[in-house]
């Protein structure tokens, strides 16, 4: 049986997207792992997005609560919005009720991944309040700590990301994710799916 790994997200304008298809290709070189990308359920309308300049989405699935329970280990990506995730991902995690009562998700992995506008704008408070929804859960929160190396210590370059997980900087929206930060987004999905995969293989 193939060890799943679930990549999901919310993204607005793409930069969180792009991430998580590198945190995919990352977990999929893991011999014996299925990597898979969902999205999460939009919440504004379309009046509103148009008006935020948005792009339409992508043609990555919606996933459902219930489908969290399939996989053995996931990562979880969001923009931030006033240092925390973004309010759409926190109402799909509002509707796992179902799961957190009959306890599907406790013990598996899951890593964080996110987007800030700014160097300032949260990229580790996002990171450390989301985490609050992964303990509720009884899930194992996976972080990168500094596995990724020398690219943790670059000062020439601006970098987004922590110890807490992949990320990058939006700026006004413009700003795309650079080759290092999407080079931490392939580390981050080939160690959570490393470690998931050891953990399915020890049940």
């Amino acid at each position: 049986m193939a060890t799943k790994v679930y990549i999901v997200y919310y993204s607005m304008y793409g930069h969180v997207e792009k991430l998580a298809e590198q945190i995919k290709k990352g977990a999929a070189s893991v011999e014996g792992v299925e990597a898979k990308l969902w999205q999460v359920p939009e919440t504004l309308p379309h009046e509103v997005l148009s008006k935020m300049s948005a792009p339409p989405k992508s043609d990555v699935p919606l996933i459902t609560p219930a489908e969290l329970a399939e996989a053995d280990g996931f990562v979880f990506g969001f923009p931030t919005r006033f240092g925390m995730m973004a309010a759409q991902f926190k109402a799909f995690l509002d509707a796992t009720g179902g799961l957190w009562r009959s306890q599907q998700l406790a013990g598996k992995p899951a890593g964080i991944f996110y987007s800030t506008g700014s160097q300032g704008g949260g990229q580790e408070t996002t990171a450390l309040t989301a985490i609050t929804q992964l303990v509720h859960h009884g899930m194992i929160f996976v972080p990168i700590g500094y596995t990724f190396g020398a690219g943790m210590f670059e000062m020439e370059q601006v970098k987004g990301g922590s110890p807490y997980g992949a990320g990058t900087y939006a700026g006004d929206g413009s700003r795309q994710p650079s080759e290092l930060e999407l080079e931490q987004a392939f580390h981050q999905g080939k160690y959570i799916a490393t470690i998931t995969k050891k953990l399915k293989g020890a049940e």
